[in-house]
């Protein structure tokens, strides 16, 4: 998508803060000197079997991009795919009722959206928040001697493979869905009151292209510590059996080639640390002496917080993953 949007005259405006160029969470647009729209849009199958669980799961992931940005969402547009004439409206209704419910949970408003007639049932949410252009967080402000944070455990994409091959137990359903349809929203708050260099949510091209992403539009390079990137309980022994996505095979083709692994680290560990997320947590990088601030804030918000790693100088994306 980069390599096709680069091929775009895309033209310039002063009042878009953040567009295409730095592959961001979110465009920022300003309309005053205080206070600027977030936009972003996010829809996709389903990874879950309970729809109205889809629906929550769905929603959470396509607010999260607003929250990465140090925003707060707003409102909100429903985007639907879905095969009318092969399932029961029923399910619609519960899909619908669960991206409802997340929005609400968030202080979003749902004010309409779009349906069209699909082969395989597809939701979403197009979000609109609102932030202080002087407390805007984007991925391009990381720097040299930050210490990185990641929110949320990895391991969503290989579980919920697991969930469509049988293997995944009912206790590791309960435990994949609770932690996608966790809003990431404490953590953007703790993240903006601290005040942070850079920021970014784990989804789609999991941590290794997050990262990669932010250092490259940073101009910086990471080390990061395997043993320290909190993962799901079960992931390990799921990926053993092959319960990968393709899309973490992808992504560790990809962006493996940006890493330099130690070598006692086995295919299994990079491919977890490749793997795509659905709904992810927020991938911090903090300056250092706002680390501890940070820690505390997330531990009294009820958030997880792990120190993966730190911000160096080297070459630009470059990331070094001890063991």
């Amino acid at each position: 998508m980069a390599e096709i949007l680069s091929q775009l005259d895309i033209p310039s405006d002063p009042n878009v803060l953040v567009g295409t160029h730095t592959a961001d969470d979110a465009g920022v647009y300003r309309l005053s000197e205080n206070l600027a729209l977030v936009q972003t849009v996010d829809f996709f199958t389903a990874m879950v079997d309970d729809p109205y669980d889809f629906g929550r799961v769905a929603a959470a992931n396509a607010l999260s991009d607003v929250y990465a940005m140090g925003a707060r969402p707003v409102t909100a547009l429903n985007i639907i795919g879905f095969p009318e004439k092969k399932l029961p409206m029923d399910i619609l209704l519960a899909i619908l009722r669960g991206g409802l419910d997340k929005a609400t949970e968030a202080g979003v408003s749902i004010v309409g959206g779009h349906t069209i007639k699909d082969d395989e049932p597809k939701y979403g949410l197009a979000v609109t928040g609102l932030v202080d252009p002087a407390r805007l967080v984007t991925n391009s402000g990381a720097r040299p001697g930050d210490r990185v944070f990641l929110t949320k455990p990895l391991g969503s994409g290989i579980m919920t493979t697991a969930i469509k091959q049988d293997l995944a137990r009912p206790s590791d359903v309960e435990e994949v869905t609770a932690l996608m349809a966790a809003l990431n929203r404490p953590a953007a708050e703790v993240m903006t009151r601290v005040g942070v260099h850079a920021a970014t949510d784990v989804t789609g091209f999991g941590l290794l292209g997050h990262l990669h992403e932010m250092l490259e539009a940073s101009g910086a390079a990471a080390r990061i510590r395997a043993p320290a990137v909190p993962v799901l309980a079960g992931v390990w022994d799921f990926a053993r059996k092959g319960a990968v996505p393709g899309g973490s095979k992808s992504n560790l083709d990809y962006f493996g080639g940006c890493c330099e692994f130690d070598d006692s680290l086995d295919e299994i560990r990079r491919i977890v640390l490749a793997d795509a997320q659905t709904s992810g947590g927020l991938l911090i990088s903090v300056p250092p002496e706002r680390a501890d601030a940070l820690r505390a804030g997330m531990e009294a918000a009820g958030v997880r917080a792990a120190e993966i790693g730190e911000v160096v100088e080297g070459t630009c994306g470059r990331i070094r993953v001890d063991a």
